[in-house]
């Protein structure tokens, strides 16, 4: 494979939000081709148990069963399915050092294509390392791409409309009741977790467990709500509406800041002290 694999983009086509992953792999695309296509190879790097018979594929999880359809079929140049409501694309394109494999996944839920993406990069070198007959080893440290992602994508920012600012951040999978404890810390009313710096406290409005909690702030009425899709994962919206528009760049920075504290924590990495200097630099990015 290559030393350093470029980098998954996300782009838009037709409307619909796809991932785009390239690698050249130092092998002949016949095999390449069997590693892609066929069950038994499919099984020491793709992310589900696959089962193809005729059109009708099967994706197999230990808790869970999916399905899907092959839409293209041209050995050994292009795999084509539908997997649920996503659609994967393997296409091998000649190349001097044996082939370049190009790689699509047309997304249904743009939030979670940071994780999908990192989870990707994973699974890749997975097959690269089966192709090359050595340990795929195990998998290393999923915070950081997720972060990294995040942030190249956009998927982390936050916006004013309406006089509202709003956030939806993807929590991957971990269950509500878990997160509902993570922002509570087992606090009655307002947790601290739940406000910041910039965002004291003031009367309860709401608290429905696992889903909203909402005050009123000195700032304006915050409202935390989390949302749990089987086929998508979670995740969380947060809206603030500030009193006075001009507090709206240091709001979208304040909480930009603090649901990378949530996500870090979310995935078990609880970070401290509060990013001030982090604040400061998206107040400036959020006013421009």
């Amino acid at each position: 494979m290559d030393v350093e694999p470029r980098r998954a983009r996300l782009e838009r086509v037709g409307g619909k939000p796809v991932l785009r992953f390239e690698r050249v792999l130092s092998h002949p695309p016949a095999k390449v081709w069997r590693a892609i296509s066929e069950p038994g190879e499919l099984e020491h790097w793709f992310p589900a148990g696959v089962a193809i018979d005729g059109r009708r594929l099967t994706f197999s999880f230990p808790d869970q069963v999916t399905g899907g359809e092959v839409l293209e079929w041209d050995p050994p140049r292009v795999f084509a399915f539908r997997w649920e409501a996503d659609v994967l694309r393997f296409e091998l394109r000649p190349h001097e050092r044996g082939c370049l494999l190009v790689f699509t996944h047309v997304v249904a839920d743009e939030r979670g294509a940071a994780r999908t993406a990192a989870g990707w990069d994973t699974c890749l070198a997975a097959l690269g390392a089966r192709l090359d007959g050595r340990p795929a080893g195990a998998p290393g440290d999923a915070l950081g791409p997720i972060e990294r992602y995040a942030r190249e994508f956009g998927l982390d920012a936050g916006r004013f409309e309406d006089g509202v600012v709003r956030f939806a951040r993807d929590l991957v999978w971990r269950p509500l009741d878990e997160l509902w404890a993570l922002l509570t810390e087992g606090e009655d009313g307002v947790p601290v977790r739940a406000t910041n710096p910039h965002v004291p406290a003031g009367p309860l409005v709401e608290r429905t467990p696992p889903r909203v909690l909402a005050y009123d702030s000195p700032t304006g009425r915050v409202r935390w709500e989390f949302h749990s899709h089987p086929e998508h994962g979670n995740r969380v919206e947060l809206a603030h509406e500030p009193t006075d528009p001009a507090f709206a760049p240091l709001a979208l920075a304040a909480w930009h800041a603090h649901l990378e504290l949530f996500f870090a924590a979310a995935l078990g990495e609880v970070r401290c002290p509060w990013p001030e200097e982090r604040v400061a630099e998206l107040v400036e990015r959020y006013r421009n």
